[in-house]
């Protein structure tokens, strides 16, 4: 049972640090609608800083698969082990272009 428990605890560790702050506008450090900066704070502890995936999938040519719509209800509603909700409004909407455009 010891032996399970510190990797899960460290799963859950960077699972939950890319939750953060799941509000409307994101008025952290990013600003609002610049998708490469949210995408930075909420997306890449498990997608990769280079979209390259890890605990996530390889999203670096996401948009030759998905559409911007397919691409902003994941982001929504979330799918698999992703968390719904993780960016809402306009921040959900500009990063779902942002990574339809990566083809």
């Amino acid at each position: 049972m010891k032996k399970l428990m510190m990797p899960t605890i460290i799963f859950a560790f960077f699972l939950l640090a890319g939750c953060g702050n799941n509000e409307e506008s994101s008025s952290s450090s990013a600003k609002a609608g610049d998708p490469e900066k949210l995408y930075n704070q909420k997306c890449s502890v498990c997608h990769g800083s280079n979209l390259e995936g890890g605990g996530g999938p390889n999203l670096q040519a996401v948009g030759s698969e998905l559409s911007k719509e397919d691409i902003e209800k994941i982001i929504l509603e979330g799918k698999g082990t992703m968390p719904k909700g993780v960016l809402k409004g306009k921040d959900a909407e500009a990063v779902a272009q942002w990574l339809a455009d990566k083809k």
